[in-house]
């Protein structure tokens, strides 16, 4: 059986937000000590990194305000008054996480391959975007 928590697919939305309540469950693990190897050198970067970038706050912002919090009701309330997008920005935020890598995007189409052959996933054409690759790769797609 693994020894791996998987933190929840990066589908997942809070306030609107994809990839927050991921990115919160990360964090909960990392504090924990129980962020698994397999996830330590993309924490805080990659679809985390992304959804900082978008939200206009840092990692260690993100760190402090998890630490210092009981529930995702505590950090949801903190981000509805600390991160002001619109629901246009956090859509396009989304779209952009569902679209990686862009089919025109060579280096990164390359390295979805990788990823796919590496987990044993290189038979199934239905993943298309990293957002997939995750989902499967956990066994939720």
């Amino acid at each position: 059986m693994s020894d791996i928590i998987y933190p929840r697919s990066p589908r997942e939305t809070m306030d609107g937000w994809m990839h927050l309540p991921r990115y919160i469950d990360k964090i909960r693990l990392w504090l924990a000590g129980k962020l698994h190897p397999d996830y330590q050198d993309n924490f805080g970067k990659g679809f985390d990194g992304m959804w900082l970038q978008a939200a206009g706050v840092t990692h260690e912002q993100m760190i402090e305000v998890v630490r210092n919090s009981i529930t995702d009701g505590q950090v949801c309330d903190w981000v509805r008054r600390n991160v002001k997008k619109t629901p246009a920005e956090k859509a396009a935020h989304a779209q952009k996480m569902l679209n990686y890598p862009a089919p025109d995007d060579a280096a990164m189409q390359a390295r979805l391959k990788m990823r796919k052959e590496q987990a044993g996933l290189a038979h199934r054409d239905d993943i298309k975007t990293f957002v997939d690759f995750i989902d499967a790769d956990e066994g939720r797609l």
